[in-house]
């Protein structure tokens, strides 16, 4: 009776850890892409575990294999895939590192209100090592958050500033 117990343990601890993976690297993912999509997003559709990891490594070696002259355009050769997504897909895409979408927003006018609304588009917290070797304005949390934001906000009204 014991021994049954044991096993009855086991194959629920396994049934259990198997919804856990199936969910990490397909559920979780889907329904992301399904949310991104609904609020008007575009971007590569989710591929099991890897996502586009694979096509961004042969984009870059690609783009490093062929000589760049100084009148060229620089940000197909430094970020062949980010170019690729954003020339596909527009300003507002995503993609895929494995089975975690990355969001690409480059108008202003966004990134004004997410930096605005920093509570309702809170940043989820660190892991405690990524805390040490964050900088910057994406490692500042709350307060710090606020004064940054009201830092750099003039950045989006350029056309406002007076030039000397």
């Amino acid at each position: 009776m014991g021994g049954e117990l044991v096993l009855i343990a086991m194959f629920l601890g396994v049934i259990v850890w198997a919804w856990r993976v199936v969910t990490w690297v397909w559920l979780s993912p889907k329904k992301m892409e399904k949310m991104l999509k609904e609020q008007g997003l575009s971007g590569t559709r989710y591929r099991l575990l890897y996502g586009d990891t694979k096509e961004i490594k042969h984009m870059a070696k690609l783009a490093n294999s062929n000589p760049i002259n100084l009148c060229d355009d620089f940000v197909p050769r430094l970020i062949p895939f980010y170019h690729h997504v954003m020339k596909a897909y527009g300003k507002s895409s995503f993609f895929w590192m494995g089975p975690v979408a990355r969001v690409i927003i480059m108008e202003p006018e966004l990134i004004q209100e997410i930096l605005t609304n920093n509570r309702t588009f809170k940043k989820p917290t660190p892991k405690p090592l990524a805390k040490f070797l964050v900088c910057g304005l994406s490692g500042c949390e709350d307060e710090k958050w606020s004064k940054h934001r009201k830092i750099i906000n003039p950045a989006f009204y350029v056309d406002k500033l007076k030039a000397r």
